[in-house]
Parts: structure tokens; sequence; C-alpha cells
């Protein structure tokens, strides 16, 4: 689907007429009327600041110093973030959204999902959290406000669902109902997006140029739906990570190139680098069955057990032909330097 200026435009003022909504507690029309009142939601939008050391697995990739947004979603002091924000990091301040800078710590990373939690080291005043909504509300069509921090404070962008639909990340990461927005929300990584209601129903994670779809041209952000949060919420808070279900994790950055699975790179120490691995190697079959596409390669992976499960890979490697590989397979929060306190 690609938005039209006549369907852009109409989408901005029914956005618009949400945002201001939310923010005023002005009763909504009858279908998006809730049985609670509607508060200001900018008090719980933050701003994250981490500093991750060089000796970090993800410094290289994603840098020493990381810069994103986060709500608050408890009295305590707990923010819902993005992971790649925080995870690893050794130092993590936040803003809030007067201005004020705050000392916080990581509670938790879920490489699955991909969130991230941090908890502010003093309960924060006169901030009401944001409570959760149901993402599975959120279809193709529906407005919504994503809210994001910023160091001049937050940002309200009115958007519309243009996509829901499954996500394969290159770093072997598999989404099932991810959302997708439009148009892009600035400081996206973190953000906020609040139902009509004000509650909310995902985080922001990337921006992509095919929000509504392959080829759109429909520039917009994949939010995970916090339905993905809950089922594992407890287990985050009481152990930093997540305990059962673990996905099996090989170790590789790939990229899909005409449904063929090629190897970027395979990360250190890594199950793929010690089974033999290489940048260049064209990921074919896993225990057999050919692959096509990222998202089938991942998914053929899952399929074999939880992590820990061997995965026999069959590889083409150019000058040698092809190559079979068994990886043994790990939780990829056991290859991250991560360092999570309650």
């Amino acid at each position: 689907m690609i938005l039209t200026t006549n369907r852009r435009t109409a989408m901005t003022l029914a956005g618009l007429s949400l945002a201001l909504a939310v923010f005023s507690s002005t009763p909504l029309p009858a279908k998006a009327q809730d049985a609670e009142p509607i508060t200001d939601p900018r008090a719980a939008i933050v701003t994250v600041q981490t500093v991750v050391p060089g000796d970090a697995r993800t410094a290289r990739t994603l840098g020493q110093t990381r810069l994103g947004s986060g709500v608050i979603i408890d009295s305590s002091g707990l923010i819902l973030t993005i992971g790649y924000i925080m995870m690893e990091a050794s130092g993590i301040t936040v803003t809030m959204a007067d201005g004020r800078a705050e000392p916080a710590r990581a509670v938790a990373y879920d490489h699955q999902s991909g969130f991230g939690l941090v908890r502010l080291l003093r309960p924060p005043e006169a901030v009401t959290p944001i409570r959760f909504g149901d993402s599975n509300d959120m279809d193709v069509e529906a407005y919504a406000v994503v809210f994001s921090g910023g160091m001049t404070g937050p940002t309200a962008t009115p958007v519309q669902i243009v996509g829901r639909r499954s996500f394969a990340g290159y770093w072997e990461y598999l989404l099932e109902e991810a959302i997708f927005s439009s148009p892009p929300a600035p400081m996206f990584g973190g953000a906020a997006m609040l139902d009509a209601a004000g509650r909310l129903v995902g985080v922001g994670s990337l921006v992509v140029p095919d929000a509504a779809g392959p080829n759109s041209r429909t520039p917009g952000n994949m939010f995970v739906p916090i339905n993905d949060l809950k089922p594992v919420l407890g287990e985050l808070l009481e152990s930093g990570r997540r305990e059962a279900d673990l996905a099996p994790w090989l170790g590789v950055i790939t990229q899909e190139v005409q449904g063929h699975v090629v190897v970027l790179s395979a990360s250190e120490d890594g199950p793929a680098a010690k089974a033999g691995i290489e940048r260049g190697d064209v990921i074919a079959a896993v225990d057999g069955a050919g692959v096509d596409g990222m998202e089938d390669f991942l998914r053929k992976v899952r399929d074999l057990g939880p992590a820990g499960v061997t995965a026999p890979v069959t590889i083409l490697r150019r000058g040698e032909g092809v190559i079979q590989r068994d990886v043994q397979t790990m939780d990829r929060s056991d290859w991250l330097r991560l360092n999570p306190t309650n």
C-alpha cells in the first residue's frame, strides 16, 4: 500500500486529533472511548543514554555510546526500551521529560523479543506510568501516536498502522507479528506507540523503507508488539533474561540475496565460527531441508529445538562446493557480556 497525498493528509488530520485527545483528556469518538480517563503521557517518556565498554560483543557494530527513547511502566521507575540501546551497557543515564538527568541501571535484555528494561536508581516523582494495551487491536489502518524522547523534550508523531506481518532480521531475529507504521518517528529506538486510550501497544525498533509491505516504498518504523513482553516480563524481572523456550543461535550475520542466505560474518567465538562457517558462505540447507530466504532459514533452525541443539547446516563455498557443518547452537545471551541487576 502506497499512501497517496490525500490519504496522507487524512491520516495526518486523524492522527493529530488522536494526539490532541491523548494530550488533553478531550473525549474521543465513541469507537475510541475507554472506560478510564486519558492523561498526558509525556512525563513518562524519557531519553536513554548508555555507555558500553570497548570489549563488549556489540561495541564494534552498535557503538560504545548509544541514544534512544524509553517509557516508564511502573511507579518504581522501571523503563521499557529497545534492547540494542542498553545491552552490555556499563553506564546508563536517563533524561526525564523535564530535562533532569537521572542515573539508571540495567535490569534485563531479551534477544527473542528485542526488549530491554532499565530502572531509575530512585523512583520518579509526579510521573504516571504508561499502562499496557493490547497490541492485537492494532490492525492495519488504525491510528496511533508515537512518543519519542529527545534532549528538548518528548515528541509526538501521529502515525497510521500500515502493516502487520512477520519480520526477519539479519542478526537472527524473528518476530511473528511486528507492527509497521508510517510516517517515521524521530528517536524511534525505544519510542512508545500508544493507542487511542493512551496505552502502550508497541516499542520502536527500526526505520524501514517498506513499512506497508515489500516494494511498497512507504518509509516508516517497525515496532515490537507489547503482547510479546507480557508472558516473559516476570522472568525478565526475576532473572534479567528469558529462562525458557530459548531460541537456538548460530552466531551469523546474514543477508538475503534473491532468496539465498549469504553469511556476511560469523560472530567471534560464536557457534558458527567454531564450526568453521565463514564470510561469503551461502547457507543452502538446514538438517537437509533447502533454505528459501532468511525467514525460512531462521524458522528451520528454530524447528530443530531450543538453544543447545545441534544444527546440521549445509553451506556452499566458492572454490570448495558443498560443505556440511554441525553447529552447536546456544542462547545468544550467554555469548553477550551482559551484567543485568535487579
